[in-house]
């Protein structure tokens, strides 16, 4: 099971960027370990720190890059991430949105996000929210002007809601939102018919003995 996503509001920091790639997001260095956990420590390596990333090294200890958004104080914390166009291009790897999840990002928001990368999101607990191009730019704005910016992404009802009360409407597939409210991912999906499964089996048992022989 993954995280279901209901309503949720938090901090927006801005990543002011196109054309993000998979591997800008987690290098390829960290993909040898398939847990879903333990890779928000390197989301964005080589952008947050200043020396070279490698496996097992003490985060804590490494020059961090005050120039990256996420290192400014005004953004730590945040669940919300506001992308530019093409967010999560480049290789397929699951591990991007395993590393973003796992940073403490709940929701993306931007104009258009690689299709591999937002497929693997609604598997994995994050909620990526297209807007227009114009809708995007107001909010960089908004959030630039203004320390602590909040947003609030209603699932239910398909809606970005603004400090101002201004709501921004959403498109979403029904089956994914579905998945995604409940937290179902592929596993969970699949043990929803535990029952007829189990009853499959033991039919299968008795008309075809020799393949348990």
């Amino acid at each position: 099971m993954m995280r279901a996503f209901t309503v949720h509001e938090g901090l927006v920091a801005p990543l002011d960027r196109a054309n993000v790639d998979t591997d800008a997001i987690i290098p390829k260095q960290f993909l040898k370990s398939i847990k879903r956990s333990g890779f928000g420590p390197n989301a964005f390596d080589e952008w947050r720190y200043l020396d070279h990333g490698e496996p097992g090294m003490d985060n804590s200890n490494r020059p961090l890059n005050s120039q990256f958004v996420l290192n400014q104080p005004r953004y730590r914390g945040a669940s919300v991430l506001l992308t530019r166009e093409n967010f999560g291009c480049g290789s397929s790897r699951e591990h991007a949105p395993w590393a973003l999840e796992d940073y403490g990002f709940r929701a993306l928001i931007g104009p258009s996000f690689a299709d591999i990368f937002f497929n693997n999101c609604f598997k994995n607990g994050l909620l990526p929210v297209r807007l227009s191009a114009t809708e995007v730019d107001e909010l960089f704005a908004q959030v630039e002007a203004t320390p602590g910016y909040r947003l609030t992404i209603d699932l239910a009802a398909q809606q970005v809601i603004r400090p101002d009360g201004k709501t921004l409407g959403f498109d979403v597939d029904p089956f994914r939102k579905e998945c995604l409210f409940n937290g179902w991912d592929d596993i969970g999906l699949t043990l929803r018919r535990a029952e007829k499964i189990r009853e499959f089996e033991a039919r299968r048992r008795i008309e075809q003995p020799w393949l348990f022989a």
